[in-house]
């Protein structure tokens, strides 16, 4: 059930602290879209946002809903199921930011209530649309290792939820994508250094077509880092998301391989340096029009729900095994702090 190709999606913003704020920003003005307003619970928030924006504030999410299409749920991921399913109960498509939910059992709840009526849920894995990932889907070609580090100062918003649910599952989101096997196996370890749950992980993720990658994620960092290295057979991608840029190391076709194992060549006679580009956009922008060119039929939803469950799984997984090294080392029982 998506909306007629020519008429305007009614869509409104669930939520509308640091993150939800962009959301009604920008659709605001995109295209096809007929934005109605917004739902924050706290009063004096949405009556900043209402004065900056200039778009209106409903008073009960009931009323958004009665009153739109589809929802983006931008709420903190404790209230994300409630919201969602509220929605979804209205026939309301829906964007939610990532996490999808805060466990299987809400997300599967969810996705299979959405299914029954008929509606789109697109998960807000903003990477998905960094430039410097855009850039390299062109040159990435069955990775057999993938390392990633993601590092940031801490911030109180997000830190309800382990640092592997509020940073790391970016990156498990993409490792998925990239490397397009299933999981296999997970390890991992992590500690809490400024909150009761866990601010610094560190995942290895086997996958079975063999492939392996790892994942470094703080939320306690004097500096911030978003880098993520892949390699293949044909070559290095490397990659720094935060500033959209990267790399592709591959060998060069014009290589005497014998030659090469007869005595030493500086890198730059065997291997080729292309820097990869992508056009400009603004990765929230591209998302938010991507889900709005599926509610329009104009093409797939670009991170599926069930690519969302997939993440949480995993990301799941990865806090399940810390909670177990926790438990072992400093004798916290399993399922405390995180």
């Amino acid at each position: 059930m998506t909306a007629p190709a020519t008429a305007p999606v009614r869509i409104g913003v669930v939520g509308t602290g640091s993150l939800g704020y962009h959301h009604a920003r920008i659709l605001r003005d995109v295209p096809g879209v007929a934005f109605r307003g917004f739902f924050e619970a706290n009063p004096e928030r949405a009556g900043v946002v209402q004065r900056e924006l200039g778009v209106r504030a409903y008073a009960t999410l009931d009323a958004l809903l009665d009153d739109v299409d589809a929802v983006s749920v931008v709420v903190p991921t404790s209230r994300h199921h409630e919201v969602a399913m509220a929605a979804l109960a209205k026939g309301k498509h829906l964007l939610i930011e990532k996490p999808i939910t805060v466990t299987l059992a809400e997300a599967d709840e969810l996705l299979a209530l959405a299914e029954r009526n008929g509606l789109l849920v697109q998960i807000g894995h903003i990477e998905r649309f960094n430039r410097a990932i855009r850039a390299a889907l062109p040159h990435v070609r069955s990775p057999l290792f993938i390392d990633s580090d993601r590092l940031a100062p801490f911030n109180p918003r997000g830190s309800d939820v382990a640092v592997v649910l509020d940073l790391m599952i970016h990156d498990i989101d993409l490792v998925l994508t990239l490397t397009g096997s299933p999981v296999k196996d997970v390890s991992a370890a992590g500690l809490g250094v400024l909150t009761p749950s866990v601010d610094i992980a560190d995942a290895r993720i086997t996958f079975q077509n063999g492939a392996v990658a790892t994942i470094t994620s703080s939320r306690v960092s004097k500096e911030r880092m978003r880098k993520l290295r892949l390699f293949q057979k044909n070559g290095y991608l490397s990659l720094d998301l935060a500033a959209g840029t990267g790399e592709f190391y591959h060998l060069r076709g014009d290589v005497d391989l014998a030659a090469l194992a007869k005595q030493a060549q500086p890198l730059e006679a065997f291997v080729e340096r292309v820097v990869i580009d992508a056009p400009e956009g603004e990765p929230l922008r591209l998302e938010l029009e991507s889900f709005v060119a599926a509610l329009r039929g104009a093409q797939p939803v670009a991170v599926t729900g069930r690519a969302g469950r997939d993440a949480l799984a995993v990301a799941l997984r990865i806090v399940a095994d810390i909670e177990r090294a926790r438990a072992a080392i400093g004798g916290l029982a399993p399922g405390r702090g995180a």
